[in-house]
């Protein structure tokens, strides 16, 4: 099952294509956006992500349309491309959030404790260092 990052990474690829933006917002919508598992998306655009929705589905259709294809039509190039960009500015979020989540959760690992152990401590002039290397 892919991920609502990963659909909302593909909808943004699709955006960027070279053609016409309506065509580009239906493909985006019915390859990547019609099936997102919304339940995986954050709090922060649940809102924003109903708006896209309501505006690539909110128009009646004519007879051999669907209601993706009756609102890009209806919407003038301007709206197009505020809704394409809010599509991008949903995909920002989503990874900002997902990798906040993930710096988060990560473990944090020990390198060295703070205690020295005298019998294998060393002094800081029993390290042989290279006379190039010390020379800078």
């Amino acid at each position: 099952m892919i991920s609502a990052w990963e659909s909302l990474h593909f909808a943004t690829q699709e955006l960027v294509r070279s053609t016409p933006i309506k065509q580009r917002l239906i493909c985006a919508y019915r390859r990547h956006l019609a099936d997102l598992p919304e339940d995986q998306l954050p709090a922060e655009v649940l809102e924003p992500f109903g708006r896209v929705l309501r505006s690539l589905r909110g128009v009646q259709p004519l007879r051999g349309e669907d209601a993706v294809v009756a609102s890009v039509r209806k919407m003038s190039n301007q709206e197009a491309d505020d809704c394409a960009a809010l599509i991008v500015e949903i995909f920002g979020i989503t990874s900002r959030v997902l990798l906040n989540a993930a710096r988060a959760s990560a473990a944090i690992v020990q390198l060295h404790t703070p205690e020295r152990d005298p019998a294998t401590a060393r002094e800081p002039e029993q390290f042989d260092v290279p006379e190039l290397i010390a020379a800078h």
